[in-house]
This record gives structure tokens, sequence and C-alpha cells, in this order.
């Protein structure tokens, strides 16, 4: 009787292949031992609203099924029930009667060890990558005949260059060879806009990698081999807007999908309006409703609906990826209420998981009310477990191209650090020199290589996760313009015909070899380190140009001294005896060099002399 049926089944599904070729179902596949058992799917074709849709097979249980305000979308509330064992679960859609088409639908098993899946921590250094510019691996996909950005010239600041996943999956080994142990690529999804889509923030398709990156796939295989490697894929999500030409803008689910009625109406940027207690409910609703630009149409997460299909696509791709981590686009553009349920939900699949949202202000103040654990005063409890560190960038860079006094230079690092008591876990932050947004760190220190230096060895050892920009290591700048596209250059070596290639080492000058060999040592040194990767900081507020502070466990020292003085200074190790032991030896991480602590510890001038206290 069984195969009865199955035979039965497999003929409905092929007399109706043709109808089901037509019928697009979100998302693809699902997994049954997911902790919610509950699971909607969206069924998109044409004149689908009215159809009925019956599940097959025992285990998969329709629910309930919502008409969307468009003749061409079908909501379905399923049920995945605990007798539910991997495999296909054929969907029947019907209407008026007829069949329109059977559909197999996979319900697939986990792998072993995803829900308790280790994400990216204090442990890791994250390189962040900007596809488009890193490398072309893959020469065959740089346009794509089905997409409207047909241009590719390396010449352009914002063309497409013909980067790709391939390329990346090429450079593991260079990237494990460095010290990084996590990436972070900007979004590789479907943008298919007329213009600037290299970039990847004006998605298309949630469920689909852009075919000039490769494929889902691909990404897929990118995941699995960095893995090998003890190197972690975060995904960049963006929650709060998609792109001009996503499929979704000719045809809306429901009229209220987008906000403005799908009529450009610019966000007002007062993030400030979130959290402040004197803050017009106007101001708040013009912040997460407004759309970044003309091309960025902003999505109305207060739809049901729309709040679901965006929860359950993250939690798609992080298990059909095998995802470390999640980084958040313009995190506080999005209404509070769905924040809260999107990392709730992806926290209750996956809960050590962690993700870090973008919110780019520099009073500390502001990210902090966003960070998961603090007691704010309005009793906003957010979920998000980590926020990138924009005021600790802005300090760095006011600490070492600022002239020394009362309360400039090095005095804006210590200050901004004292600030960490109004965070929940400072050491959960992600820290940085730069990033795809601002320029080069290189050039904001004027290429000063000792400068530079010092803010390598700061963002290697001060609290938190470390993120360093591809091209860093090699002393990227952008000495013209302060526009993204010279921002992000691309990498030396990653399209064929290059001469100076940055993996090689082919001729690459004194300035950037030295550069890169000393943040590949400083690195694989962090790696090892307990210190610096799990321990306490403890610092002493600067003075005549010298900033100390030490990271620490019960089992191992480190001591960091920043000389920002054009002459070598010779230090007072008597300054920290309540944590620096009179016998101690220091050990210079760079050099390997023990010494014994003596009456004074000398340390060169423009420079950050790190060492283990042995």
């Amino acid at each position: 009787m069984k195969n009865f049926l199955y035979l039965l089944l497999l003929t409905l599904h092929f007399t109706s292949f043709s109808q089901e070729k037509s019928i697009q179902i979100e998302p693809m596949n699902w997994w049954v031992e997911m902790k919610n058992p509950n699971l909607q799917l969206v069924l998109r074709g044409t004149q689908i609203k009215g159809a009925q849709v019956k599940s097959l097979r025992p285990g998969f249980k329709v629910v309930k099924t919502h008409a969307a305000d468009s003749d061409n979308y079908l909501f379905v509330d399923f049920l995945i029930e605990k007798s539910a064992k991997p495999g296909e679960y054929p969907l029947q859609i019907m209407k008026e009667g007829k069949v329109l088409a059977t559909i197999p639908y996979s319900l697939q098993s986990r792998v072993a060890g995803s829900q308790n899946r280790e994400s990216f921590s204090s442990k890791d250094v994250i390189y962040l990558i900007t596809p488009d510019r890193f490398a072309n691996g893959d020469q065959t996909n740089d346009t794509h005949p089905a997409l409207l950005e047909k241009e590719v010239d390396r010449s352009k600041l914002f063309t497409r260059h013909g980067g790709d996943i391939q390329g990346i999956i090429d450079r593991l080994d260079y990237i494990k060879k460095m010290g990084y142990t996590a990436i972070w690529n900007m979004p590789l999804l479907e943008n298919d806009q007329q213009v600037q889509s290299y970039h990847g923030y004006s998605i298309t398709n949630h469920y689909k990698i852009d075919p000039r990156f490769g494929s889902n796939e691909k990404f897929k295989e990118l995941c699995t081999e960095a893995n090998k490697r003890g190197i972690k894929i975060i995904s960049d999500i963006v929650l709060n807007h998609i792109g001009s030409g996503h499929y979704w803008m000719k045809d809306l689910p429901f009229k209220d999908w987008i906000n403005h009625g799908a009529t450009f109406t610019s966000t007002n940027h007062h993030r400030e309006a979130q959290q402040d207690p004197h803050r017009s409910l106007a101001d708040t609703k013009g912040l997460v409703d407004g759309w970044f630009v003309p091309t960025m149409p902003d999505m109305n997460q207060n739809n049901p609906f729309l709040a679901k299909y965006i929860i359950q696509n993250t939690i798609w791709w992080i298990e059909y990826a095998g995802l470390g981590g999640l980084r958040i686009d313009t995190y506080p553009y999005s209404e509070k209420s769905f924040s809260n349920a999107w990392t709730l939900a992806i926290s209750s699949e996956y809960p050590k998981f962690n993700m870090v949202g973008e919110e780019w202000s520099l009073n500390p103040i502001i990210p902090s009310y966003w960070q998961k654990g603090k007691i704010n005063p309005d009793g906003y409890r957010s979920g998000l477990p980590s926020l990138m560190d924009f005021p600790l960038q802005n300090a760095i860079f006011e600490a070492l191209t600022e002239p020394e006094s009362w309360n400039q230079g090095l005095l804006k690092l210590y200050s901004v650090l004292s600030y960490d008591l109004i965070y929940a876990n400072p050491y959960n932050l992600v820290i940085f020199l730069d990033n795809h947004d601002m320029s080069r760190f290189y050039t904001q220190v004027k290429e000063d290589a000792d400068l530079y230096k010092i803010g390598l060895s700061l963002i290697s050892t001060l609290r938190g996760i470390p993120q360093i920009y591809y091209g860093a290591e090699i002393n990227f700048a952008n000495p013209k313009s302060n526009e993204h596209g010279e921002i992000r250059g691309d990498f030396l070596g990653g399209w064929p015909g290059d001469t100076r290639d940055a993996v090689s080492g082919n001729q690459l000058n004194s300035k950037e070899k030295n550069t890169q060999e000393f943040l590949a040592k400083l690195l694989n040194w962090r790696k090892g380190n307990e210190a610096v990767t799990q321990g306490k900081m403890l610092h002493f507020a600067p003075k005549n140009g010298i900033y100390t502070y030490f990271r620490y466990t019960e089992k191992s020292k480190v001591m960091v001294i920043v000389n920002k003085n054009a002459q070598e200074s010779q230090v007072d190790p008597g300054l920290y005896k309540e944590i620096l032991p009179a016998n101690a030896q220091l050990k210079n991480v760079i050099n390997g060099q023990i010494s014994k602590l003596g009456n004074y510890i000398k340390v060169d001038p423009k420079s950050a002399l790190i060492v283990e206290v042995l």
C-alpha cells in the first residue's frame, strides 16, 4: 500500500511539473530538529490567492492559510510534529477543485552540534572583506545575462570589479597564515540593481547568492573550507531595507510591506530617538520608517508576515551554510519590537551564537543601550550580544593624532575605556581601526608607519574582539579621496595579470612587507595568549605621552606600554607595582627577547611595547 501511494505521488509530481515550476516556495527547505516547530511558508505564483494547501505525508501539518493583499502570494503556517522524520513531504496545491501542483518539500536533519555551534568571541580576530574587491577566482561569473548591471571595470570606483567567493576560498590559507580566525564578508546576496550593485546592501533576493559572486552551494563550500581551517564565517545581515530591484517592489505581498507606501521618504537619522527620554513619537517614527536612499526601500517590520519572513531567512542561512556569526547593518533603524523578536528567535535556536550590530555613534551611551544584559532606564532589554565599538575607534584615532595635553591625545583613549561601566559586556564589543565605510587607518594617521603600528598593536591587545579590514596588513590607503570606491580598493594579486601580490609577496615594498610580517606575528601570538583573548584589563592614566595597560588572568599577564613621544622613554616600573611584580621577567612578543625587570623599562620612540610578564 505504501509503495502504491508513493508511486501515485510521483505521478502527481511529474504531471504537474509545469505548474510546479511556476510556484516558488520560501524557505526552500527546513529542518526537523528545530526548537521552534512552527514554520511559515511563502508561496508565490500567478493567481495563487485562494488556493488550498494540503500536506500528503503525516508529520508536516498545515495549521492555517493566510491570504495576502496580492493575488500572487499565499502564506501557510505549518507544524513540524515530533513524529516528523527527515525526508520529502509532498505539498498539494489546489484551487477551485483543480490540482495546481504537487511539490516535494524537504525536511532535513540538522548537522550534529548545530544548536551549540561555536560562534565568534574575543578569542577571534575578524577579517573584513569586500568580496567584489578581494579576489577574482572565477572570471566566468563576472557578469550575468539576467542581471541589470553588466559593466565590469576595475578602473572605475563604483562599477563591479569581479571579485567572488572562489577568490576568497583560494586565499583561505593566506588568511589563516596571517592569524585571522573569522571572516566577515560584506553581503553576498543578490543585488540586481542598475548601478553600484557591488557593495551588497541592496538585496533583491533573500534566498539567493548573487551569481556574480557564485551560488548558494559555492557559499556553503566557503563556509566548509573555512571551518576546516578553524575560520568562522560571519554573514552581513540587512534587516532594515532592501534594494529597489527586489521582486517584491513589482508586486508587494501586502500594501504595508514597505514603509511610506513604497514612496521614498528619507529617514531623519536621529538614532537617539530610540532611547531619548524626551523623544517625540514623530522623531522615532521618522527614524525607523524612513528610507536611507531612493534605491533602498524601508521594510515595515510591524507587518507580522514580513517579520517572520526575515527571522526565518536568517535562521535558514545559519543552518544551511553553517555560519559562525552575524553582523547586522544599521541596527538602530529597525523597530525595537522586531529587533527583540529577531534576536530571541536566533538565540533560541543557537544559544551560543554571537551577533554584532552596527550603531555608528561616538557617545558610548548610545550603543550600550542595545547590548544584551543592559538594564535601561526605560525598561528596554535588548537581546543583541555585541556592538561595533565606534567610540573606541574614534578615540584611538584622536589619541594618536592629537597633540598631548590634559584633555587631548592619549587621554581620549583612557577616557573612552573608562566608560565601559555602561556596557553590559565590553569584552564582547567588536573593536576596529577602520572599516568599509571610513578612510583607511593608514590614511587617518597620514601614512605615519610608526603610529600605524601602534594602532595595530592597540586593536590586537585591548579588550574586545578585533576586526581588521582587508589590505590593512599591507598599508592600504585612500590618498586621493574619501569615496567608498577608493576605500574599498582591489586586494593585491587578486586578479589575473596583477604584478603585485599580497599573498606571494611579489613586488611588495619594504614598508608593506614589514607591516604584513609584524601583524602576522602579532595575531598568531594573540591566538595562544589567554590574557589577551580572555583576560581582564587594568590601565593607568596617560602621562607625558605614555599610556600603559595590562591584560591578565590568574595564569597569564601581558603589559602594553604606548610611547607616543618622538624619543625613547624610560618608564619607571614602580608605577605599576600593584600588578607588576618587582622580580618579573618580560618577554618581548615581537622579537622574543627576555629581560629582567630593572630600574626602568625602555620603550622605543613612537611605538607600543608588548611584553608577556613571566
